[in-house]
């Protein structure tokens, strides 16, 4: 594999439409629910990208798909993929899209702490520490937004934005297992099988368990699973993993915090939700935080060729 290159025009322009995707995903599934749960929606968009992924799945020599050693680790994550987009139904049925997607994207927060007690290279320094802390005052902030709302609208929102935070950390434990298992040494597209077809089972499974399987084949549903099959789950992923390896994983990470900010400006446009103003303090706080966490080093060069020279 040649050597990374730093980002250029072409691949900055590429990260800004991955992360308009992204930040789409969660206000596109509460716009369609009326026609298909999300959970349905999930389900389904799983089962199609994984179609469209299979041909394109590449495992290492000697060892085959579901090889044994890959087969805990595999269901392992296939669970935690499923488990993190039912808790974003379960978020996007109480509470508003805005929240949800900045709660989610709490993510590399709880992967940083988790990586911290497992790796020794992992361990948080005192300005990754200062992010985290940042990240979870901001998280108390975002929980505070509903000064307006009602007694039974306050406590419903405040059990979906809980839930919309669980999937983060469900997403971040989806992480951590592929860091801390064989699956840290396969190719990603086989990562990506694995989670997708657990999604489609365990997804599918669930929506006829609880109910949500009805489905009113709608155009703004049929769009719906357009956009989450061909674009979020399969498109946008293999471009994801294309930059990946032709260019500096560091550069590529900060564009990933416009994820959340395109959701938030998505759902005031598109849904007509309305954002509080400690909910944009406390976004603006876990923004800061995650940023933080993630470019501790960057931080640490300025802060030592900032210091004067003795």
């Amino acid at each position: 594999m040649g050597e990374r290159k730093a980002l250029d025009n072409k691949a900055s322009l590429l990260m800004v439409g991955i992360c308009m995707i992204w930040g789409l995903q969660q206000i596109v599934l509460k716009m369609a629910a009326a026609d298909i749960s999300p959970v349905m929606q999930i389900a389904l968009r799983s089962g199609i990208s994984l179609l469209l992924v299979y041909p394109l799945v590449k495992v290492l020599p000697g060892t085959k798909l579901f090889s044994k050693q890959f087969l805990v680790p595999g269901f392992l994550v296939a669970l935690l993929f499923s488990l993190e987009f039912v808790l974003v139904a379960e978020a996007l049925r109480l509470t508003s899209a805005s929240h949800t997607v900045v709660l989610l994207y709490t993510a590399p927060i709880f992967v940083a702490l988790g990586l911290h007690w497992k790796l020794p290279a992992e361990r948080l320094n005192s300005i990754q520490w200062i992010g985290i802390f940042t990240a979870f005052l901001g998280i108390v902030f975002t929980f505070l937004g509903k000064d307006n709302a009602t007694e039974s609208m306050s406590s419903n929102m405040l059990l979906g934005d809980f839930f919309a935070l669980l999937a983060g950390i469900s997403w971040a434990l989806t992480t951590i297992t592929l860091r801390l298992t064989r699956l840290s040494d396969v190719p990603a597209t086989q990562t990506l099988f694995y989670q997708l077809l657990g999604g489609f089972i365990f997804l599918l499974i669930i929506a006829f368990a609880s109910g949500q399987a009805t489905i009113h084949w709608t155009p703004i549903a049929i769009g719906s699973l357009v956009f989450h099959s061909l674009l979020m789950s399969f498109a946008s992923l293999m471009i994801w993993f294309w930059l990946l390896r032709n260019y500096l994983a560091s550069q590529l990470g900060v564009f990933s915090f416009l994820t959340p900010i395109f959701g938030i400006v998505f759902s005031v446009i598109l849904l007509n939700e309305k954002i509080e103003q400690n909910f944009i303090f406390g976004t603006l706080m876990v923004m800061l935080g995650v940023m933080i966490v993630s470019l501790h080093q960057w931080i640490r060069k300025k802060i030592s060729h900032a210091a004067p020279i003795k």
